[in-house]
C-alpha cells in the first residue's frame, strides 16, 4: 500500500544513453529547517527553491498548527511570518507528518520546551518507527511524551512549563537526534550543549547561526561540541535552497551505469557533512566531475557531471563517511552491483531504523536480481558483476520508503532483464517529479498497467 493512497507498480527497463541535464528538486533538509526556523523567528522569512514534496509539505502544514502564516506565493516560493522562539501556540488537530522522520522529530525538538500539547501521527512507515532516541534527550528539557508500546506514534507531547538546558552526548551519530535537542535549546535559558562522536550534517547549526543563534563549534576529546545560547530572539532570513545531493544521487548513479551517458545536474549542495556518496563514487572509479564549485547561502553548491562508468570497482568504505551519506547506500549498493569486486559498507546500523530496514530491504531486492549480498547488524556487502552483469528480472519490494523505491527503479535501467517495484507512490515523499525527470533524460520507466 503506498504511504499517501493507490499503490503504483512501476517498471525500469534497459535504457540507451541517458543525456542532458537533471534539475534535481531542492534540498529536503534544509527545506525542512528552513520553515521550521522561520516560523520561530520573528517577522517574514522568504524561501526559494523550496522541495514541494509531501514530506515538506507536511512540515508547512504542521507550521501553520502551530500558529505561523505558512504561504505559497510561486513554484518553491514560499513565505513563512513567524511567531518568535517560544511562540508556538497549541495546535488544535492531531499534527500528520506522513512519511516524514525527519519532519515529525525536528518539530517535537521545536516545540517540547514551549508550554503547549501536541499529538503527532504518521502513515503505517513512520507510526512504525521508534522515537525514544528523541524524547529521551527532551525529557531532559522537562518535556514529557506518552505514546505506543516500543515509544512509537501516535504520539503526544507535553512541552516543559520551565526548561532547563542540557547537556547531551549523542548515544547514535543522527543529525535529526542533534538537530532536536538544538531547536529544544532555543527555549531553554543557558546554554544548550549536544556532543557527537561522529560529525553528523550540520545544516541545522548553519541555519540556526544564519537566523540569529549564538551557536558555537568545538573539537574535543569527546567528540564534536556543539554550543547554543538559549532564547534569542530569531531574525527573519531570505533562503535560496540549493538542490538535493540525495536527489541528485539518482540521475548521477544512473549515468554511471548506463551505457553512453552523460548527465549534468546543476546546483547540487556540496556540504562536506552530505557529500560522503560523491566521494564514494570517485574512489570506485566513476566519471563524476565538479564544476562551477561555489557558495550560495552559507552552503557549498556546484553543479555535477556524470558519464557513463564501466570501469568501477568495489572498494570498503570507511565507517566514519557513514553519517555524511547515511541515505545514499541504497542506491551505493546499485553502483556496488555493477561494479567489478566487493564493495564493503561497515558502520551502517543506522540503515536498520530508516523509514524501512534499508540493509533487508536492499539485500532481498538485489539478490532477487541476481546479486550475492551479505549482511550483518551494522554491517553490509555487495559482490559486483561488472557492467552490464546484474541479471534482473525480479519484482522487488519498495516497504513504503522512497529511496528503496527509486534505487531498484534505478537499477533496472541497467539489467539485462526489467526490474519491478510493487509500488513507486512513497516517491512522492522526497522528489515528486523523479519520474517526468529520468524519462526526459531517456530512461524508460513506466507505470504498470498505464
Amino acid at each position: 500500500m503506498s504511504a499517501h493512497g493507490t499503490p503504483i507498480p512501476m517498471t525500469a527497463r534497459k535504457s540507451g544513453p541517458l543525456t542532458g541535464v537533471a534539475e534535481v528538486p531542492g534540498d529536503k533538509s534544509i527545506s525542512h529547517r528552513a520553515l521550521i526556523l522561520g516560523a520561530l523567528a520573528v517577522g517574514e522569512t522568504r524561501i526559494t527553491g523550496l522541495l514541494e514534496g509531501q514530506d515538506v509539505l507536511d512540515t508547512a502544514r504542521a507550521m501553520r498548527a502551530f500558529g505561523a502564516e505558512v504561504t505559497q506565493e510561486g513554484p518553491g516560493a514560499w513565505s513563512v511570518y513567524g511567531v518568535g522562539t517560544g511562540g508556538f501556540a497549541e495546535p488544535d488537530q492531531v499534527i500528520d507528518c506522513g512519511n516524514s522522520g525527519t519532519g515529525v522529530r525536528l518539530i517535537m525538538g521545536a516545540m517540547a520546551t514551549t508550554p503547549i500539547t501536541a499529538t503527532f501521527t504518521g502513515d503505517a512507515s513512520l507510526n512504525s518507527r521508534p522515537m525514544a532516541r528523541i524524547t529521551d534527550p527532551l525529557a531532559l528539557f522537562g518535556a514529557q511524551a506518552m505514546g505506543r508500546a516500543g515509544g512509537r506514534l501516535p504520539m503526544t507531547i507535553r512541552g516543559a512549563e520551565s526548561p532547563i538546558p542540557v547537556r547531551y552526548a549523542t548515544p547514535v551519530p543522527s543529525a535529526q537526534v542533534k538537530s532536536a535537542v538544538l531547536l529544544a535549546g532555543l527555549n531553554a535559558p543557558g546554554e544548550t550543549v549536544v556532543i557527537e562522536r561522529e560529525a553528523t550534517r550540520d545544516h541545522s547549526e548553519r541555519m540556526l547561526a544564519g537566523f540569529g543563534a549564538t551557536v558555537r563549534t568545538e573539537q574535543s576529546d569527546e567528540g564534536r561540541v556543539i554550543t547554543l545560547t538559549g532564547q534569542p530572539e530569531l531574525k527573519p532570513q531570505t533562503i535560496a535552497v540549493p538542490r538535493d545531493p540525495s536527489s541528485a544521487a539518482f540521475p548521477v548513479c544512473a549515468a554511471l551505469i548506463t551505457e553512453g551517458s552523460d548527465v549534468l545536474v546543476p546546483n547540487i549542495g556540496l556540504n562536506p557533512t552530505r557529500a560522503g556518496l560523491f566521494t564514494t563514487l570517485r574512489e570506485m572509479g566513476a566519471d563524476l566531475t565538479y564544476v562551477n564549485e561555489r557558495e550560495e547561502g552559507g552552503e557549498p553548491v556546484a553543479d555535477l557531471r556524470a558519464r557513463y562508468s564501466p570501469d568501477m570497482r568495489g572498494i570498503e568504505v570507511p565507517p566514519e563517511r557513514a553519517a555524511s551519506m547515511i541515505d545514499e547506500y541504497p542506491i551505493l549498493s546499485v553502483i556496488a552491483a555493477n561494479a567489478t569486486g566487493r564493495t564493503d559498507m561497515p558502520g551502517v546500523r543506522e540503515l536498520r531504523v530508516k523509514e524501512s530496514d534499508r540493509i533487508d530491504a536492499m539485500a532481498v531486492g538485489l539478490r532477487a536480481c541476481g546479486i550475492t549480498v551479505e549482511e550483518g547488524e551494522d554491517w553490509w556487502a555487495v559482490e559486483g558483476r561488472g557492467p552490464g552483469g546484474v541479471p534482473g528480472g525480479a519484482r522487488c519490494a519498495s516497504r513504503l520508503d522512497h529511496r528503496i523505491a527509486m534505487s531498484f527503479l534505478i537499477l533496472g535501467l541497467s539489467t539485462r532483464e526489467a526490474v519491478s517495484i510493487d509500488d513507486g507512490g512513497p516517491v512522492a515523499t522526497s522528489f515528486p517529479i523523479f519520474e517526468r525527470l529520468m524519462g526526459d533524460l531517456g530512461a524508460k520507466l513506466e507505470r504498470d498497467g498505464a
